[in-house]
């Protein structure tokens, strides 16, 4: 989600990632929209159990566990929302409804340890792009929703 001077321009989703090298093209593409819109800040949130499945890393933290980082050029801030899950019931072909059971939340860590692809998903959001042409924002969401990647711009910045 990146902001322009404290206002939302949007939500970018991950598109379907396949495991590895995939999974980092498609969490730094992300960053592509925030950098032609020229974002101040950016806002991004996985669950950890995704993000080390996608890149085949080990769950570092807690686990299961929301994560949202609060990013600017001059740093970040890590929140992480821990939670387990109730199984609420088993249904046909394996699939079950649970309820998530907030868990105690740690407080807010400045500058805390990302993943490099979410690491990189944040540098590359500051990152100027390098377009020539007359509307370099409308020209990336086109082509990063043409990717695959669902986008979804407040009012203000819809094309």
């Amino acid at each position: 989600m990146p902001l322009v001077r404290g206002e939302l321009v949007g939500m970018i989703w991950a598109r379907p990632l396949k495991v590895g090298q995939d999974a980092l093209t498609g969490i730094a593409e992300l960053s592509n929209v925030a950098a032609a819109a020229r974002a101040d800040e950016v806002v991004l949130a996985w669950a950890t159990h995704d993000v080390a499945a996608a890149f085949e890393l080990p769950i570092i933290g807690p686990a299961p566990c929301l994560n949202m980082v609060l990013a600017t050029r001059d740093g970040h801030v890590l929140h992480q929302f821990p939670y387990t899950e109730q199984l609420l019931s088993r249904g046909f072909e394996g699939w079950a409804s649970v309820t998530p059971d907030c868990r105690p939340v740690p407080a807010p860590q400045p500058g805390g340890e990302l993943l490099p692809p979410i690491q990189a998903a944040v540098d590359f959001s500051f990152t100027p792009l390098e377009l020539d042409h007359p509307n370099p924002f409308g020209v990336t969401v086109v082509l990063i929703e043409e990717d695959g990647y669902p986008v979804r711009l407040t009012e203000a910045f819809a094309r």
